[in-house]
């Protein structure tokens, strides 16, 4: 059961085409969706199928060639780069597959990183509950070449929601992980999620990953089936 049905993403006709040797290729055509607050929601697809793409759009990490984006009222397309950076900032988190952590950072200071540069106080002792709740209290001062794949993901999910982002999107964020290591991420993702009352946009192929959230969408050759 949601707790609120106010949307906090819309998409409308959606579309993004890239120049190629011989002519334009389409990615996605005419892309419509609303995600309500706190909904978790994965969209899956073949590879190729604009999935990440989609993903890129709707955080404002790409803008689109047609269409608009709203997030929270704010309306992505209308802005430029930097705009769109400073919505991410308040209101964003971002778990990727390869994990994209600092590799010369510790595992603390790669958690409070995101605070920092948001000027906020107390950010080690945030940072550190943080980390203690993902079960990495004895790795706080290791660097990402001395962590498994499995505790790499646990830092990433920290940095992602240490910030305490309305939204969270993760693409294929158990891709890189053995299945028993991608379950444990997957609970850890879900009871992080329920608690911050996050919205979570996930991209995965994973069908035990997809049937967790609260919808699932489908992407079929750009274009939402």
């Amino acid at each position: 059961m949601l707790k609120n049905k106010q949307a906090i993403i819309t998409a409308q006709n959606l579309g993004k085409t890239v120049p190629v040797a011989d002519g334009d290729l389409t990615i996605l055509s005419s892309v419509s969706l609303t995600i309500n607050e706190g909904e978790s929601i994965a969209i899956v697809g073949a590879s190729g199928s604009g999935k990440s793409t989609l993903l890129g759009l709707l955080a404002g990490l790409d803008a689109p060639s047609n269409g608009s984006v709203t997030l929270q009222g704010t309306e992505l397309t209308a802005l430029d780069e930097d705009g769109r950076a400073d919505v991410r900032n308040k209101l964003v988190g971002f778990v990727f597959q390869s994990f994209q952590l600092m590799p010369r950072l510790t595992a603390l200071e790669n958690v409070m990183l995101p605070l920092e540069l948001r000027g906020d106080q107390g950010v080690e002792q945030t940072a550190t509950a943080l980390l203690k709740r993902v079960g990495l209290e004895q790795r706080l001062h290791h660097t990402p070449m001395k962590l498994s794949g499995g505790e790499q993901q646990r830092v990433a999910l920290a940095r992602a929601f240490v910030t305490e982002p309305a939204i969270l999107f993760a693409d294929e964020p158990t891709g890189n992980l053995d299945s028993k290591t991608g379950e444990q991420i997957i609970d850890l993702l879900f009871e992080l999620n329920q608690e911050k009352n996050t919205t979570l946009v996930l991209v995965t192929h994973d069908t035990a990953l997809a049937s967790r959230c609260q919808r699932t969408v489908n992407i079929d050759a750009g274009k939402l089936t």
